[in-house]
């Protein structure tokens, strides 16, 4: 089956025979080894010529573990969070502050508007009790690509804390994460890292993990210093996904590879020529080209068609495609080209795309 959904992905054969490699102890020296490995590939492909500067954080659970392992650790007592929300993702993390009581009144936008960075310049100058800023790099909500260096500008100015859900972006779009001072980043690697679902990371300057220690643990389980300092050591809180670990490090090895820099234009390139077809075809995005990222594409629905139709047709001829979300659930269809896709995968669901929609003109 050919996935176009935003994770779980398509992989290599190489990365899913790494899933067969010897069962080990989580407590011996071979998955110490493993875990420090993954560490240094993390680095060395997200913050390349300054990976002295960080930490890389291993969680065993999906990209929302890392997420709200992030958000939860890094406010000290009696500080609050700004969250810029402009979708679904963005109203996820609003509902991990939420639980807690932590937030001040986020900085909303249409789902199809970048946040204004000078929104925010004036929303913390207002706050001073903001101590951190979220928000979404990706959100997949719509394909929006947010604007992350210009946020990131504003919130390091103010002397404020910036937290990044890249867990749909990286590897998919260019970040200067070290250039830009984000504190604290998200990941997952079952997305354009390319590897399966299970395992997520956090990337943490070191200099703000010192003043992390002295914050409260809102969470046993995703305390996020708890995990630097066994780490540090070799060795993991919590029993981890050690099979998954193995196929992370494989699909770690092909992104070094390959080069960050060259799948993102890989994922662009294929990007291209599905909203290229899709044009010929009288098929609309629903975000302009300037706001696209280079791994989703939201489209309104065909005339005449339903996305339950266009979904169950497009399965049974092998492709796997995704709904809208939330207002948007009955209007859009999304077509994710993530993952170890080839141009001549992406051209086989183009002409099954075509033929669906050919087919329910005619019957029309």
């Amino acid at each position: 089956m050919i996935l176009l959904n935003p994770g779980p992905v398509n992989v290599s054969e190489r990365v899913r025979q790494a899933l067969l490699r010897p069962d080990i102890c989580h407590r011996e020296s071979e998955f110490s080894d493993l875990l420090g490995r993954i560490q240094q590939k993390l680095l060395a492909a997200f913050v390349p010529g300054a990976e002295s500067d960080y930490v890389a954080v291993l969680l065993t659970g999906s990209g929302t573990a890392a997420v709200e392992s992030a958000v939860m650790s890094c406010l000290p007592m009696g500080k609050r969070m700004l969250v810029l929300n402009n979708g679904v993702y963005g109203e996820r993390l609003s509902s991990m502050i939420g639980l807690h009581r932590l937030g001040v009144s986020e900085l909303k936008s249409e789902w199809h508007i970048k946040p204004d960075p000078e929104r925010v310049r004036l929303a913390l100058r207002q706050h001073p009790e903001v101590h951190a800023v979220s928000m979404v790099h990706h959100e997949t909500t719509t394909g929006l690509i947010n604007p992350v260096k210009e946020i990131a500008e504003v919130v390091d100015s103010l002397n404020r804390v910036f937290v990044l859900d890249s867990v749909s972006g990286l590897a998919g779009e260019p970040i200067d994460i070290a250039g830009s001072h984000i504190y604290m980043v998200a990941g997952t690697a079952g997305k354009c890292i390319q590897g399966f679902p299970g395992v997520s990371f956090v990337l943490l300057r070191k200099g703000f993990l010192e003043r992390m220690r002295n914050y409260p643990k809102r969470s046993w389980y995703l305390h996020l210093t708890h995990y630097v300092d066994d780490q540090g050591k070799g060795i993991v809180p919590f029993t981890p996904a050690v099979q998954i670990y193995y196929a992370f490090e494989e699909a770690l090895n092909e992104l070094l590879e390959e080069g960050v820099a060259n799948r993102c234009q890989r994922y662009k390139r294929m990007a291209v020529r599905i909203r290229e077809r899709m044009a010929n075809l009288g098929v609309k995005t629903l975000l302009p080209s300037d706001s696209l990222s280079n791994t989703i594409t939201a489209f309104h629905l065909p005339p005449g068609i339903s996305y339950a139709t266009l979904h169950d047709q497009l399965k049974a001829r092998g492709y796997v495609i995704y709904a809208g979300q939330g207002q948007l659930e009955s209007k859009i269809f999304r077509i994710a080209n993530m993952g170890a896709l080839t141009e001549l995968q992406i051209d086989g669901f183009l002409a099954a795309f075509e033929e669906v929609v050919t087919g329910a003109v005619a019957r029309a």
